[in-house]
């Protein structure tokens, strides 16, 4: 049998809360099946749920009606996430079916798996670590393989802010890393902590490439404020130094996206503000470039 080709898959991942990493993964998304052409499956794995409510909520706080139908039939045939990963790790086979029940459809080319309540429960690792490990390598290969959804080019992952055997099954398995930083304190100091988590938390298994992007940068003059420069050549070098004693490929994009009041409404606006456009596809051209090389 032929061997058919999977999505490239990046996880977005920072331990810190309110760095963007929610929207930079919408929007990098939203570029990609809009402006690339690709079919992009993206998956919102934090139990907080910011992805899903800000992709589902109206602007009353109400749910998309269309969305509230699909979620209740999802729910009541068992095709969530949380269901799949019961299955995968219960005593039986992996027969969870791949239709569009389990994946949501955003538009033609951009389709989404939700995230739900229930995955607060993986958070006290009341599953077998080793079990976990291969669930989300399983499930690619079985949307890869269903004849029920389309073929995706790329699969975007949204990881919660903590480490979970959710996201150690998805890092363990991905193409590349993605971490986003601010412009603050933390980033240099943060950045290591990240590293070293990752690398112990992966290894023995190959750490993944890692990429990482200045967001919320602070514009000046065409380019990013003195503050802003300091802090991302601060991560630079932490990075530099990082990869040399690890020998894990890390690249530090000179794409940053900056700070505008529209980029916090760019999930619930329906697309990647107009003005935002060119810092994504900066973005995303060292992000192909580096995943392919």
């Amino acid at each position: 049998m032929k061997e058919k080709k999977g999505p490239k898959s990046i996880a977005t991942i920072n331990f810190k809360g309110g760095v963007g990493k929610t929207t930079c993964t919408w929007c990098l998304g939203d570029l990609l099946s809009t402006f690339g052409k690709s079919n992009v499956l993206l998956f919102d794995l934090d139990a907080q749920m910011s992805l899903t409510q800000a992709i589902t909520l109206n602007e009353d706080g109400s749910l998309v009606q269309q969305f509230q139908t699909w979620a209740d039939k999802s729910f009541k045939k068992k095709k969530t996430i949380f269901h799949a990963i019961e299955e995968y790790t219960g005593a039986g086979n992996f027969n969870f079916g791949v239709n569009y029940e389990f994946i949501y459809q955003i538009s033609d080319r951009y389709h989404f798996i939700p995230s739900v309540e229930d995955l607060y429960w993986l958070a006290l690792d009341v599953i077998p670590r080793d079990k976990m490990q291969t669930f989300m390598r399983s499930l690619l290969a079985k949307i890869t393989w269903s004849t029920n959804v389309q073929n995706y080019d790329y699969a975007l992952f949204d990881c919660p802010p903590s480490f979970t055997l959710l996201s150690y099954s998805v890092l363990s398995v991905c193409d590349m890393i993605l971490i986003p930083i601010n412009p603050d304190f933390y980033a240099a100091k943060g950045v290591p902590l990240i590293l070293n988590m990752l690398q112990m938390q992966i290894e023995p298994l190959p750490v993944p490439k890692i990429g990482v992007f200045m967001n919320k940068a602070k514009p000046y003059g065409g380019g990013m404020t003195k503050e802003s420069r300091f802090y991302w050549d601060s991560v630079k070098d932490v990075c530099q130094k990082f990869s040399k004693k690890s020998g894990i490929k890390i690249q530090c994009f000179e794409s940053p996206i900056y700070d505008r009041v529209k980029i916090k409404r760019a999930v619930t606006t329906g697309g990647v503000p107009p003005e935002f456009v060119s810092d994504f596809k900066s973005l995303w051209n060292n992000i192909e470039r580096f995943i392919n090389e």
